[in-house]
């Protein structure tokens, strides 16, 4: 199992606003949903994620979220409980992706996931 790639994940209180700052920057859009108030960005083989849902309190602290994007997510899980590590159960997320999110001691936020196997629900002919 190898990890193949990590990708910040920034709280915002607008995610329209902060898509067209970054794009000032040099950032474009890679993907976004209105819906979810979220946004991947990208600058060459940079890439940021914008999400208002992650702190929607306005009086909270401000957090970062790192997710890890590796190559096998239930290898990876396992081998975190292996170690000792606390973390919940493997969820499929309403986006499609296959994962699991915990903090580490300082409270930082950590979400593991890779893309869920897409399952033919069509019937079998008999």
């Amino acid at each position: 199992m190898k990890m193949t790639r990590l990708i910040p994940m920034l709280p915002v209180k607008s995610m329209p606003a902060s898509v067209e700052f970054y794009r000032r920057l040099g950032f474009a859009v890679e993907k976004r949903n209105d819906d979810w108030r979220w946004a991947m960005l990208c600058f060459d083989e940079c890439r940021l994620m914008v999400d208002e849902s992650i702190n929607v309190d306005p009086r909270a602290t401000r957090c970062g979220v790192l997710y890890l994007y590796p190559d096998d997510v239930a290898a990876y899980h396992a081998s975190l409980r292996d170690n000792g590590v606390a973390i919940p159960d493997l969820q499929e997320s309403f986006y499609g992706m296959l994962e699991f999110r915990f903090d580490d001691p300082d409270g930082n936020r950590l979400w593991v996931g890779q893309a869920a196997p897409i399952t033919d629900r069509t019937e079998q002919p008999s």
